[in-house]
């Protein structure tokens, strides 16, 4: 790789190039997440906006929320890319009876044979992984959903009066099921609101829905070869933080979270008759950080209005609530963002 002489300082260093300007290292982001991307098409057909959007979340350090019916391979898509990044991978089967200790780990006792006497060992659980697999997360009960709120904004468990730090990286990716609804315990909006992203996966296209066909009938294989590790994961996050953004793109996106509040003076009249409670700062911070994110994944140095449009829909979809007249009429938080940008 050529050095680059903008005279920018090496800030970034690789196992094979040594240190790197921000630019060469942008450059190399985005040739790693085009590996990446062919990767993943290797083992799955279609979704690259949704390959996009979770790489995203991987690189704000965020977590993300899948929603769709079953069988769109939601499970597959985040194995695959927890293979391709060299991280860790747990899957936890969320269920009714699944207890707090039964993802976050808890003390056994056991008898030490050397002095005879017993003592406490603690026992890591499934969270205790880089990436985690909450799958069908709105069907545990509330006690069990809060155990995640700790790992997700902390980073860390505290069982037992001890504290225990979890892996870096550390992900959640929950799914849920949007069409069966019984036995269901739908996630309070304090826990949605600590998912930066929230990826709706829709049917394929019918080109697309013959190639998984063929391929799934078939003795299709593809041996997928790891793109990223923990390490140059953990230097994209650093680097997303040094995308330069514009003023006009930080009132763009902030201008778009405080427009979905019915109390501000910005908000515009169908705003006030339909959500009755809009997106927080939280969603500010995740919308530039998503921008960043986006322009790197494609190459640029710094982030646009664009990109801030692009990401409103993942970022805030989960974060309004539409009146009950809203939703009576048939807007749904989706239609309600595309609106009102």
């Amino acid at each position: 790789m050529r050095r680059a002489t903008s005279g920018m300082p090496p800030t970034n260093v690789h196992p094979q190039y040594g240190p790197l300007s921000d630019t060469e290292a942008v450059a190399l982001v985005y040739q790693s997440y085009a590996r990446l991307r062919e990767q993943v098409a290797g083992i799955i057909v279609g979704l690259e906006d949704v390959t996009e959007q979770i790489f995203i979340t991987l690189i704000c350090r965020g977590h993300c929320i899948l929603e769709g019916v079953p069988g769109l391979a939601k499970t597959r898509l985040i194995s695959t890319i927890a293979s391709l990044t060299h991280l860790s991978f747990r899957r936890v089967q969320f269920t009714p009876d699944l207890m707090p200790g039964d993802i976050t780990g808890s003390d056994v006792l056991e008898e030490d044979r050397t002095t005879g006497g017993r003592v406490f060992r603690f026992v890591p659980g499934p969270l205790f992984g880089n990436v985690v697999l909450a799958d069908e997360i709105n069907r545990t009960p509330p006690k069990t959903q809060s155990a995640l709120l700790e790992a997700m904004e902390e980073r860390q468990l505290t069982v037992g009066g001890q504290t225990y730090a979890l892996p870096d990286p550390f992900f959640v990716l929950a799914t849920q099921n949007p069409i069966e609804q019984e036995g269901t315990y739908p996630l309070p909006e304090a826990q949605l609101d600590r998912f930066m992203l929230k990826i709706v996966l829709d049917y394929p296209e019918a080109a697309q829905e013959i190639e998984i066909v063929r391929r799934a009938t078939s003795t299709y294989a593809f041996a997928t070869q790891p793109v990223l590790d923990a390490e140059q994961l953990r230097s994209m996050q650093q680097l997303v933080r040094k995308v330069p953004v514009g003023d006009h793109v930080f009132e763009f996106a902030t201008k778009i979270v405080r427009a979905t509040r019915p109390s501000c003076d910005i908000s515009p009249p169908f705003v006030r008759e339909m959500i009755s409670w809009g997106a927080g700062p939280r969603a500010s911070i995740f919308l530039v950080m998503a921008a960043k994110a986006r322009a790197l994944l494609r190459g640029r140095h710094h982030a646009t209005e664009e990109d801030v449009a692009a990401m409103a829909l993942p970022v805030l979809r989960h974060r309004i609530m539409p009146t009950f007249n809203a939703e009576s009429e048939g807007m749904t938080a989706d239609l309600l963002v595309a609106r009102l940008l």
